[in-house]
């Protein structure tokens, strides 16, 4: 069952130098337990996208959108009070940076117990025993003690297992996580996304993984949408965009990841720098950095080309009259 469609979405920020456009008529989709991915290089549009669904953004953003429906509910029509009513109960977010998300000022138990009392009336006793039950779910140890600690007690892996909890407070039917592993080591970052695999299982909540990480897509997604420059210029399943990519900018991101093999292989990064996104290219936001771009590329927006029933790609190579290049970059 379909549980969140956007269709169009494009948020622009007035500010003094400008508008910015940072996301550019994106559209997604989401099903009921799955797991999707969106991947791209910082900067691309990744994260607005998201938090313009949850309308996280500050004043001077314009978020605008064909289609924006939740379970059902066009999210375009609802009134703050009402749209704070789903955001807070049926869609959860897990952000970047705990330190910065969680208020210092407040324990960890205060903070988590608020949306219990907020979206399901609940008395503090209540709220306070599902807070325990939730803490104990994501494995913090003595909890009881925990909920009455700061912030800036607790490490950077205890903390985001803290925001992993508020996230699913409320058992949502949407959970968003933005790069929920960035600040931290790399132990720390398996056994959290080992955490949000096994939570999706007890609860059947649907995920959306934003990340920069290829190798946390393969591990936790079954479809991707891979982003640049604030346009989703390819989507499939992960074995689609790790085996049959089909976009340039997919390539490199690929040809980015260091291999596990006994033969030392130097990385080949993506040369170049993001467009700017005051004055977005008219054409595939690619272009400037593709080595196989066209003259077509750079004048106007590649057409979607659709490959199968879950593949998608924005690109004038996978036109009939354009040269045939594999994804190793060599012409057939």
């Amino acid at each position: 069952m379909r549980l969140l469609e956007i269709n169009n979405l494009r948020t622009t920020f007035d500010i003094h130098v400008g508008k910015v456009q940072a996301v550019r008529g994106v559209s997604l989709h989401v099903d009921e337990g799955e797991t999707v991915g969106i991947v791209g290089e910082s900067g691309c549009g990744k994260s607005v996208s998201m938090l313009s669904v949850l309308h996280l953004l500050p004043d001077y953003a314009e978020i605008s959108a064909d289609k924006m429906v939740f379970d059902g509910t066009d999210l375009t029509q609802l009134s703050p009070k009402m749209f704070r009513k789903i955001s807070g109960d049926q869609i959860g977010m897990i952000f970047q940076d705990p330190m910065t998300s969680l208020n210092p000022l407040f324990t960890v138990g205060q903070q988590l117990i608020e949306p219990l009392r907020i979206h399901k009336g609940l008395s503090k006793k209540e709220a306070e025993k599902i807070v325990l039950e939730k803490l104990r779910l994501v494995e913090i140890p003595d909890p009881e003690s925990r909920m009455k600690q700061f912030p800036h007690e607790l490490s950077g892996g205890m903390r985001q297992r803290i925001m992993i909890a508020m996230a699913i407070m409320c058992n949502p039917r949407l959970v968003i996580a933005d790069e929920p592993t960035t600040a931290l080591d790399v132990t720390i970052q398996a056994q959290i996304l080992d955490l949000l695999q096994n939570l999706q299982k007890q609860l059947g909540t649907a995920v959306i993984m934003i990340t920069h990480d290829l190798g946390v897509i393969a591990g936790m997604c079954s479809r991707v949408l891979v982003m640049y420059g604030g346009v989703v210029v390819e989507e499939g399943s992960v074995r689609e965009i790790f085996y049959e990519p089909k976009h340039p900018y997919t390539w490199g991101l690929l040809h980015s990841i260091p291999q596990k093999s006994g033969k030392t292989k130097k990385l080949q990064p993506i040369p170049g720098s993001p467009p700017d996104l005051i004055a977005p290219p008219p054409g595939c936001p690619f272009a400037a950095r593709c080595p196989y771009a066209m003259n077509i590329c750079a004048a106007a927006m590649p057409p979607e080309h659709v490959l199968s029933d879950t593949h998608k790609a924005r690109c004038y190579l996978l036109d009939e009259g354009a040269p045939k290049i594999t994804w190793e970059g060599n012409r057939e």
